[in-house]
């Protein structure tokens, strides 16, 4: 009685130890296999960061629309569309509400420490915006003891504060939850310019001319790249829509698309290397 309560026993801590490998092997999967095997790369965004991200017509389109429009091409998986406010995009990455990024951000130290990134998609040069014709506002130190926007948790925004820091008078910098808010207080009046990268802002500038770029650029020279998950089972996924994207850059396709919503192609390099802050 006593063996046979003991094999039985021992049958039982088998059968345990044969389910707790399963649940290991399945909390251990490789990201890129679960994301085939559900056909969805899921991709976390904003709508107000034209032209990257926004809404025209009721209807999600960009740059970044376009370009994972073609990644999805390249790994035979449907592009599924998250978005959110900015200050909880990469929250929500952190989370695991969706698989990547297509912000996109700037790539900074401070960000390289927790996230991967893609390879760059277009110059992120921080400029300033200001209204059409303000004689006031002719070079970027001329915001000394003015009103400044940007982006609320943003690496523009970063920028502006460590530039104001370097003028002769304070500057009033204000933190806005979208830029589209920030365009609208400078068209009001409320502030004088608006700090945002130089791709977005000389779009903008196209679209509605009561806008002009203030030039040259006053933040460091700087790229944008799309955040991924840090972590070794995110390596392969990371890998495959990297991979896709330089296929883009090799054969022409992410230039057109550059030129389509820039207005010019970018040189970039295929990495995010080091970066300068």
């Amino acid at each position: 009685m006593n063996r046979r309560l003991l094999l039985k026993l021992s049958l039982a801590l088998g059968l345990m130890a044969g389910v707790s490998g399963v649940a290991i092997d399945s909390a251990s999967a490789d990201v890129l296999e679960n994301v085939k095997k559900a056909g969805v790369l899921k991709v976390g965004t904003e709508t107000a960061f034209a032209p990257f991200d926004f809404i025209d017509a009721g209807k999600h389109v960009g740059f970044n629309v376009d370009l994972f429009d073609e990644v999805g091409k390249e790994l035979g998986l449907k592009i599924e569309w998250v978005t959110l406010p900015w200050d909880g995009v990469l929250p929500g990455l952190e989370s695991g509400k969706f698989d990547i990024v297509a912000g996109p951000a700037t790539v900074t130290k401070a960000r390289l420490e927790r996230y991967d990134f893609s390879p760059p998609i277009a110059e992120a040069t921080v400029a300033l915006l200001k209204k059409k014709g303000d004689a006031a506002l002719a070079k970027p130190e001329d915001i000394a003891g003015k009103a400044v926007g940007s982006g609320k948790a943003t690496a523009q925004l970063a920028q502006l504060q460590e530039y104001a820091k370097t003028l002769p008078k304070p500057v009033e910098i204000k933190e806005y939850v979208s830029f589209n808010e920030a365009y609208a207080d400078l068209a009001a009046g409320r502030i004088v310019a608006v700090a945002n990268s130089l791709p977005n802002i000389a779009y903008l500038a196209t679209q509605r001319p009561v806008f002009e770029v203030v030039l040259p650029p006053f933040g460091a020279a700087s790229y944008f790249a799309f955040p991924e998950h840090k972590g070794a089972e995110y390596d392969t996924l990371n890998k495959a829509v990297n991979d896709a994207m330089l296929k883009l850059k090799a054969d022409g396709r992410m230039a057109k698309l550059q030129e389509k919503w820039f207005g010019q192609s970018f040189q970039t390099p295929d990495d995010v290397g080091t970066p300068n802050f």
